[in-house]
């Protein structure tokens, strides 16, 4: 199934014939340690930078009515200097009829933010502010 936006993803989610958990890490741009003074000026130039994670949730499909409703609730657990760019996102499988439970979510999770602080990205859909999936790739 191709993925468009956010509701194809939740679609997507209850077509599973096994329970599912979206698991959802949402990052925001920073900027290297070592950067140089270009990539320090692309970045106050609003380009460029690392993607660093910020917060982790993880939400049955049933428990999130809409991608604006969901990007509200990160707004609010991050502090105003903080603003992530792009949410994560992947789908863990539970059985029929029981979705993963919280400490599987956990585990898959921090799983999750490792790969992401290591640049691999490739089993996650990223979706941008506005619900729309992104193709990241390095540079």
């Amino acid at each position: 199934m191709q993925i468009a936006n956010f509701q194809d993803l939740l679609n997507a989610a209850a077509m599973q014939s096994d329970a599912q958990r979206l698991l959802m890490v949402f990052a925001g741009a920073t900027l290297p340690a070592d950067a140089s003074a270009q990539q320090k000026a692309e970045f106050e130039a609003g380009q460029g930078g690392e993607l660093a994670p910020l917060i982790c949730v993880d939400k049955l499909p049933q428990e999130l009515g809409s991608f604006e409703a969901l990007t509200q609730e990160a707004d609010q657990l991050l502090s105003t200097e903080q603003r992530w760019q792009i949410v994560f996102i992947a789908s863990l499988s539970g059985s029929p009829g029981q979705a993963p439970g919280p400490e599987q979510a956990d585990k898959a999770l921090q799983a999750m933010v490792e790969s992401i602080k290591a640049g691999r990205i490739a089993g996650f859909i990223p979706f941008n502010r506005q619900g729309t999936p992104v193709n990241l790739q390095a540079h």
